[in-house]
This record gives structure tokens, C-alpha cells and sequence, in this order.
């Protein structure tokens, strides 16, 4: 699914050239800080019983606290997705001010 994901959205950096991936550091400054919170979570919700990762429906390789790979992925790709899928819309419509521009 995270394939998906990113097939949805990467064009929109090819095709409108949006500028996402030119300013990596924005990007990895934006995506990071969430998704260090949300993992941080993932990983206590997990060691207190309340989630869990179904070991057949993951790829097997697991990160620090046996957050499986799928679940860091899922929270870089899909910010990414997002980041991608808004500076799209300002480029079509430019007069939309928002964030540090407002």
C-alpha cells in the first residue's frame, strides 16, 4: 500500500515540479519531528498491550523496539505523500497563501 502511496504522488514532483525533493531539509525537517512522536507512541502502545503487529502481515525486518520497517515507512512516506499533494495544489493555484508564507 505504501507503494501506492508514493506512485500517487511522486509525479506530482516529475510533472509540476513542485520543489519537495529540491528542498530535502524543509521536507526532512517537517516529516521527522511527527514521526519520531508517533513511533515513540507506536512502540508504547505496543509494550502496553493495547497494539501489536501481526508478524504474518509485516515483512520481518524490524527496527529499534521491534517496530517493523512497514511502520517507519509509513511515516515518512505518507507526510511525503502530503508535503507533495499540497505544494501541487499552490502551484495551481498560486495566490494561496499558508505556513511561513502566510
Amino acid at each position: 500500500m505504501l507503494l501506492f502511496t508514493v506512485v500517487g504522488s511522486i509525479w506530482l514532483e516529475i510533472f509540476l515540479k513542485v520543489g519537495v525533493l529540491r528542498r530535502l531539509k524543509r521536507a526532512v525537517l517537517s516529516i521527522i519531528p511527527t514521526a519520531i512522536i508517533f513511533l515513540v507512541w507506536d512502540y508504547y502502545a505496543v509494550v502496553s498491550g493495547h497494539w501489536w503487529f501481526d508478524k504474518e502481515q509485516v515483512v520481518g525486518i524490524f527496527g529499534p523496539k521491534g517496530i517493523p520497517l512497514e511502520e517507519f515507512l509509513f511515516f515518512i512516506v505518507v507526510p511525503l505523500a502530503s508535503l507533495l499533494t499540497i505544494e501541487a495544489v499552490r502551484t495551481q493555484k498560486r495566490h494561496w497563501k499558508f505556513g511561513d508564507e502566510a
